[in-house]
């Protein structure tokens, strides 16, 4: 039916409307979170044939991911060495990749979803709402492990304080389930499943968890440098010592220094600085000396086996190493290309080789305090920066390079995740960025403060070291790991109840009696 497929399309553009995009990028409909997949369920539950069902989510899904990510045809054009045309083939393809788990899960939401009843009139799947909640959640988190992740559907509400205090006991894992929730019970009622707005009583508990931290002064200080260098510049002698000369000003100017800072911090830049070369290493000497603060700043590590590392390095006053942590989770295309695309296209990152990554989390000692460094792209993984706080972090530090986004709204869609995974573990975020956002983030994932974009900046920003450790730092991914048992249970064990040998299951119903089947049936609604 043409109305199902014009529902799915309307969830997709639902789900689009929650998050910064082209024209409005630094504007989202975050209330709008609660009826975004909606539309979609709806036509689920109208469509009994499963493969339809997984392309009506197939078709949502591409349309969702190629205009969120439309920002990759963009960088990969200007940036990797490709014309516009095989660019928008990478968004593409990209999407269609990408789109897979949409259409998975419209095709086994609809499954619990069916307008059927028992002969009781009462609805054969009564978990249903928990039941596509969880698998949401299942689904969402296996995006890092199917080539590209980005946000999730519980960031829509890094901006709403009552369901944010989800995000240190679940992870954003947590709002996405409510989301979910709220959107699948929405299409009960419109189905008019009854007791199915009862799930949502489940929401009240929101009420009864701690409030989000108040905003508070920092009681430390960092100067955050924003240096707005192109991407794309060829670099000369001449032309790294006037950087570094504007490096030396915006880090050691009388306004960042006056009231005194813990530390600097330069980003993820496109500027060669390598930890081995000698003259960088005199630069960031000077530099600790004059601010007297230490410096961390990314720059280029090699392996043994001579292998470039993104890498986040710390250095004390006197130029010596405090520590040094290499980037773990590489971007796709950014830092080494997949093996089917080496053919058409190279890596964004003007760097000889692709990337390593580095093998664990690194925890700094800064004074009395300790601290971890990610970098970019790995502020999408939220069990990953749990790690850092885990092993002692009191505060965090994420350096990026954000111009490769250009002016699209890549770059508000990153601050979000980021401001997420601050709310996840309640610490304060220092962001550096090399042409913004760049800004602190309090533990409830305010931004607090930040620089002008695009352009060359430097301020002393407020934050305070933390030891407290959330749930969520505790224990990790644990609401994920009960989704996935929620879901083994809802379609696994439906599916074993009603159908578990194939045809001869069929067989044998036949041969029973009208009075054996309703009974047969009552039972594996209550079981399943």
């Amino acid at each position: 039916m043409i109305l199902n497929w014009l529902l799915s399309v309307a969830s997709a553009f639902l789900l689009l409307l929650l998050f910064p995009r082209p024209l409005l990028p630094s504007f989202s409909l975050a209330l709008l979170a609660p009826i975004a997949l909606t539309p979609l369920l709806l036509a689920c539950a109208r469509e009994p044939r499963w493969k339809v069902r997984l392309l009506q989510g197939y078709v949502t899904g591409i349309i969702y991911w190629f205009f969120l990510c439309s920002w990759i045809q963009g960088t990969a054009a200007h940036y990797a060495g490709v014309s516009s045309l095989v660019a928008w083939l990478l968004l593409l393809l990209f999407s269609l990749a990408k789109a897979l788990q949409l259409g998975v899960f419209a095709a086994l939401a609809g499954r619990v979803l069916q307008k059927r009843t028992d002969r009781r009139g009462i609805p054969p799947k009564w978990y249903a709402p928990p039941a596509v909640a969880a698998l949401w959640v299942a689904l969402e988190w296996t995006h890092p492990y199917t080539g590209f992740a980005w946000l999730q559907l519980g960031n829509a509400g890094s901006d709403l304080s009552l369901l944010l205090r989800l995000a240190p006991i679940t992870g954003v894992w947590g709002l996405s389930f409510a989301f979910a929730l709220m959107g699948s019970v929405i299409a009960s009622v419109i189905l008019r499943r009854r007791g199915a707005s009862l799930w949502l009583v489940a929401l009240a508990g929101l009420y009864l968890l701690p409030d989000v931290p108040e905003p508070s002064p920092g009681n430390a200080g960092a100067v955050l440098v924003q240096p707005n260098l192109d991407a794309d510049t060829i670099w000369t002698t001449e032309l790294l010592e006037d950087t570094e000369s504007q490096l030396r000003l915006l880090s050691t100017s009388p306004a960042t220094r006056a009231s005194g800072s813990d530390i600097i911090v330069w980003p993820e830049m496109p500027i060669p600085f390598y930890v081995t070369d000698t003259a960088f290493r005199n630069f960031l000497t000077s530099v600790s000396a004059t601010a007297h603060a230490p410096i961390l700043t990314g720059a280029i590590a090699r392996t043994d086996h001579g292998l470039p590392l993104n890498s986040a390095l710390l250095t004390g006053l006197d130029g010596e190493t405090l520590s040094r942590y290499d980037k773990v989770h590489l971007v796709p295309f950014g830092e080494f290309v997949p093996w089917p695309f080496a053919a058409i296209t190279q890596k964004v990152s003007t760097e000889a080789g692709d990337f390593a990554a580095g093998s664990y989390p690194v925890v700094s000692k800064l004074g009395e305090h300790r601290i971890g460094t990610f970098i970019c792209y790995e502020s999408v993984f939220p069990s990953y920066v749990r790690e850092f706080v885990a092993g002692g972090a009191e505060a965090l530090f994420t350096l990026s390079n954000d111009a490769w986004f250009g002016t699209t709204p890549a770059r508000y869609q990153h601050l979000r995740i980021v401001r997420m995974r601050a709310a996840e573990v309640r610490r304060w975020v220092v962001r550096a960025t090399n042409n913004g956002v760049s800004a602190v983030i309090d533990p409830a994932g305010r931004v607090v403060k930040s620089l002008p974009e695009f352009r060359q900046a430097a301020a002393r920003m407020p934050f305070a070291y933390r030891t407290d450790l959330t749930f969520y730092v505790r224990f990790g991914d644990w609401f994920v790991w009960c989704c996935g048992l929620l879901c083994a249970f809802a379609f696994g064990g439906s599916w074993i109840w009603t159908n578990p040998w194939g045809s001869s299951s069929s067989a044998s119903r036949s041969s029973s009696s009208p009075s054996s089947i309703a009974s047969s049936e009552s039972s594996g609604d209550r079981i399943a």
